[in-house]
Formats: C-alpha cells, structure tokens, sequence
C-alpha cells in the first residue's frame, strides 16, 4: 500500500490520492487501511513519502561518486518520465506544493527527506563549497523533472544533467600542490 500510495502521488499529487485509490492499486482490501494506517491519509502520506526519501537516499549514498549519484537519479527519473509519459514526478515534490498549514507534519517529513538527499550527496562532493553543490544539485534536478513534465519533453532534465556533471567534475579536480624549492 505504501508503495502503491508513493507512485500514485509522483503521477497524480497528494491531494488527488485517495485511500480508495491506494486500495484499488495495490488490491489491498479495505481493512488494510484501517488496520495498517490508524493515522489515515496522512500517515499512509508519510510513509510514502518516507518510502521515496528513503529509496532516493539509499541510491545517492551507494553510488562511489557524486557524478555517479547525478547520473543514477537523472537516469532513473528520466526513466520514469518516458515510461509514464510524463505523469510521473517526485512524490516529495508533490506532497510539498500540495502540503498547507495543516499539513504541517507532511510538509516538514517532506523537508527532512529534502536534507537527507542534500546531505548525502554532499558527503560525495570534494570542498569547501560541497553544501552548496548538492543543494543546487537536488534543486536543479527536482526543477528540471518539473520542467520535463510541463514539456513532456527530456531536455530540461537533460541539459541540467550535462550542466550539473561539469560542474561536480570540476569541483571534484584536486587543488594543485606548489612545490617547495
């Protein structure tokens, strides 16, 4: 159901995600829900929110690099774009422009996973400036799928992709030692 709940919001957001849909895509029967999610909606949202952090984390803190972690999410959402015809997004991003005030508990899970993303990656990037980096990393990407799916079209992805692997190839590059005379 978690699972089910997570692909139905990167496709159609939090807010047009009902149980019912849940229970529909994942043939659960109904008492699941019940008995599974005493919380309701909003605690079936957590943890499908929780389930997409946790996959997008686990995949940037495999990766050797941090030009390995950009090219694993880059190709996995581009992946997803093409397989759902553009209908597919980041379930965290969906949850976050949807999320109010009194969503307030999902907004700020969605926050934490948001920093998880940026953290791991920055412990990938060599120097001084690896915050930074990662954040703009993550931002350029979760902006650039948006921009994909507004276009039905790869290229924003694309072209943020290219962008992104110059500028971590470049920040990766060891400062050059001065010799001693």
């Amino acid at each position: 159901m978690v699972l089910s709940a997570a692909l139905l919001i990167r496709e159609h957001g939090a807010h047009a995600t009902s149980v019912a849909d849940v229970l529909a895509h994942s043939g659960a029967p109904r008492g699941s829900a019940y008995h599974y999610f005493p919380g309701g909606r909003a605690q079936l949202l957590r943890e499908a929110t929780g389930l997409a952090a946790d996959f997008v984390a686990t995949e940037i803190e495999n990766a050797d690099t941090a030009l390995d972690a950009i090219d694993k999410l880059v190709g996995f959402y581009r992946q997803q774009l093409v397989d759902t015809d553009y209908r597919a997004g980041c379930p965290i991003v969906a949850v976050t422009v949807e999320s109010d005030n009194r969503d307030n508990d999902v907004h700020q899970h969605a926050a934490q996973a948001f920093d998880r993303w940026t953290n791991a990656l920055a412990q990938k990037i060599l120097g001084d400036s690896a915050d930074e980096l990662a954040l703009l990393s993550i931002s350029a990407i979760e902006g650039a799928i948006a921009l994909s799916r507004a276009q039905r079209d790869t290229r924003p992805l694309d072209a943020v992709h290219a962008q992104l692997r110059q500028v971590l190839a470049t920040s990766q590059r060891p400062e050059p030692t001065t010799r001693k005379q």
